[in-house]
This record gives C-alpha cells, sequence and structure tokens, in this order.
C-alpha cells in the first residue's frame, strides 16, 4: 500500500479541516504528494512543516467553482474529499458541488478517489445535512464511478470539536460557585464514536487499493456504542468528577434548540435521535483491513486536570 502512494500526488479538498490535519500526516508517512484544496488556505499552512520540501503544496478553490476545482485537481493520482458543513449551501457544496468534483478527478485521470460522507445520509430525510450528504454520495457515484465511499459516525480526537466541546463546558460549570449542573439532550441517542486517526487510516487504506476498495461503501465506527448520556458521563469522569447530568426531555431538547445562541439545533437534535451507528451487515474497518481504537483508551488521557 505505501509503495502504491509513494510519490503519488494526492489532492485533499477540504484538507485544512480536522480530519485534513491527521490525513496529512498519514499520508505523508506513506511518502505521497500533498496537495490541500481549500477555501480557507491560511487554516492549513501548519501542515506545510509536516513534510519534506516540495512534498505540500496548496490550492485555493470552492466546490462551488467548477473551473477552480478542475484546476486545482490537475495531476491528481489520487483524490480526497473531506469537505462537509452542519449549516449554509449545504446542496450547493456538499450535495451538487461533489458532482463537479467527482468529474474533475475523473477528467484529471485520477486513479482513486474517496469521498467522505456520514452515516445517516439519507436522501428522504427531512434533516438537510443528512438529504444534502445522501446527494453528495449519489453525485460521486455518478462523476467516479470507482470511487470510495467512507460514511464515519462522530470523529473525535484530542483537538476535536465534540468532546472537546463537553468538556470545556464541564470545566466551566466546575469553576463556578454552584453545583455544577449540565444537561443532557437526547440522553438515549446512539452514537458510535470514531477516532479521526483510524479514519485517517480507512481513507489511506482505500487510496492504496483502489481495485478492491473502488465503488464499495464502508460504515466506521469505533468498537464503543454508547448513549450520548453514557458518554457524557465518561467525560465527566475524565475531567475529574463533581458533575451532575440531567437527561432532558424531548420538549425540553426542543424548546432550548430553538433559543437564539444555543450550541445546539433543531437539526442536531434530530440527527441524535437518529442515532450514528454501524448499520447491521455493513462493511466496516474489518473490510478495509483495519481495527478501531476504543474511545477508553483517550479521555482520562486527554481530559484528565
Amino acid at each position: 500500500m505505501s509503495d502504491i502512494l509513494r510519490d503519488a500526488l494526492v489532492a485533499v479538498t477540504g484538507g485544512s479541516g480536522f480530519v485534513g490535519g491527521h490525513l496529512a500526516h498519514a499520508l505523508l508517512r506513506c511518502g505521497a504528494r500533498l496537495r490541500i484544496v481549500s477555501r480557507h488556505l491560511e487554516k492549513a499552512w501548519m501542515i506545510r512543516g509536516l513534510g519534506d520540501p516540495g512534498q505540500v503544496e496548496f490550492a485555493r478553490a470552492d466546490l462551488r467553482d467548477g473551473a477552480a476545482v478542475a484546476r486545482a485537481l490537475s495531476g491528481a493520482d489520487a483524490v480526497v474529499n473531506l469537505v462537509g458543513l452542519f449549516s449554509g449551501p449545504l446542496d450547493a457544496v456538499q450535495g451538487r458541488g461533489v458532482e463537479s468534483l467527482a468529474r474533475a478527478a475523473h477528467q484529471a485521470g485520477a486513479r482513486a478517489f474517496v469521498h467522505v460522507s456520514a452515516i445517516g445520509a439519507d436522501a428522504a430525510s427531512p434533516v438537510p445535512y443528512a438529504s444534502s450528504k445522501a446527494a453528495g454520495e449519489e453525485a460521486v457515484r455518478k462523476g467516479f464511478a470507482g470511487a470510495t465511499i467512507l460514511r464515519p459516525s462522530v470523529i473525535f480526537g484530542q483537538d476535536d470539536n465534540f468532546l472537546n466541546m463537553f468538556a470545556r463546558m464541564m470545566g466551566m460549570l466546575k469553576a463556578l460557585p454552584v453545583p455544577a449542573l449540565l444537561p443532557v439532550f437526547v440522553p438515549d441517542g446512539l452514537l458510535q464514536p470514531v477516532l479521526v486517526d483510524d479514519v485517517a487510516r480507512a481513507i489511506v487504506a482505500a487510496l492504496g487499493d483502489p481495485k478492491r476498495h473502488g465503488g464499495q461503501t464502508y460504515e466506521l465506527g469505533g468498537p464503543e456504542v454508547v448513549t450520548m448520556l453514557e458518554l457524557n458521563r465518561r467525560i465527566a469522569r475524565a475531567v475529574g468528577g463533581g458533575i451532575h447530568l440531567l437527561p432532558m426531555p424531548d420538549l425540553a431538547a426542543r424548546i432550548f434548540a430553538a433559543l437564539p445562541g444555543t450550541p445546539i439545533s433543531a437539526d442536531q437534535i434530530a440527527l441524535l435521535k437518529a442515532g450514528s451507528v454501524v448499520a447491521d451487515g455493513a462493511q466496516g474497518f474489518a473490510a478495509l483491513g483495519l481495527s478501531p481504537h476504543p474511545m477508553g483508551l483517550y479521555l482520562d488521557r486527554w481530559f484528565r486536570p
């Protein structure tokens, strides 16, 4: 696998984000050349220092600009799409926008294309995030027949915006001169959190064997399925305890989500209720020759006070 990627030019759209930084480490270790494609390249400059001179380059492009995307993918041996939004022009970026990206990858002569979608992608979903993710998957299949689609559950890591959000809230509550009480919305919602470095390894595995993995869809979840309530309990233990968790009924969650400036939206409530767990019978890490790491290996190390 590393021999296939050595000296190959891999273009990563959305590479300036959370997953992109970890994927950059994995690809550069394989000896690949890396082109970060993003609207916000200033967020990715630190990646330059991870490789040898000339091993990392940058291209500014917006998926809504087909000409810019085509220029950014010129000469690429492989393409990875990490672009994703929770709000804004969802269909234009992670729906219809993906079609021009897949076509450009095909026209550039790329031999592999990996599209990172999400568990819960559903064309019939009333949540625009989920329906646009499904539209993006369909667009990829049309534009690049041999693409690999990866559907991760909630992705966590030391620098994520998920576990860290809860840990920060708990830390602030513990500093107050009153009992630390944290509401938990959708306490029974099921998640299968997956380590960001395991997602990066899955991408590298798919790129390294496009004949085997091309045209396939894999759902990526960690080895542990937890409820939102249990997840918060484990984070609370990791930050040193002293947090009282209050499971909230659905009505209270909907009212809270409707308030201005709240950290959670009605769509996010709906996604939590739907859950994010690998479907029965779905191909996953094992089909890629990988084993994911349990979240329990990391929480105490990251959040110990």
